[in-house]
């Protein structure tokens, strides 16, 4: 399955809206979309995981590498997800307990309460 990026503002936060399958192959898309971001002056970045279907260990280690960018540039970094099988990932690999995970963009927005 193919990819997709999809960048959206929502107040101070870029919302970066991903679908399809995030794994070896399709990991780098992600990686350059989110340095572009960071590196064009995002510094409130919400990634919506909504729409994958799929994340494998390639897909976590960029979400890491992005976390630990924007933590660099005293930025935020926030997760959405809501699909059981993605957050079961997060669980297991103890991501739950560094990644700020929520169910919807409005709250992730509001819990980074950039601006606010």
């Amino acid at each position: 399955m193919e990819l997709s990026l999809a960048t959206r503002t929502v107040g101070e936060h870029t919302v970066l809206e991903v679908g399809g399958e995030v794994d070896v192959y399709t990991a780098p898309r992600l990686r350059e979309r989110l340095l572009e971001l960071i590196d064009g002056g995002a510094r409130h970045v919400v990634v919506d995981l909504g729409r994958v279907d799929f994340l494998d260990s390639t897909g976590l280690g960029v979400l890491v590498g992005a976390l630990k960018r924007l933590r660099s540039a005293e930025g935020t970094f926030a997760l959405v997800c809501d699909k059981e099988p993605l957050l079961k990932i997060f669980r297991i690999t103890a991501l739950d307990q560094v990644f700020p995970l929520h169910p919807t963009v409005d709250a992730a927005v509001a819990a980074t309460g950039a601006g606010a």
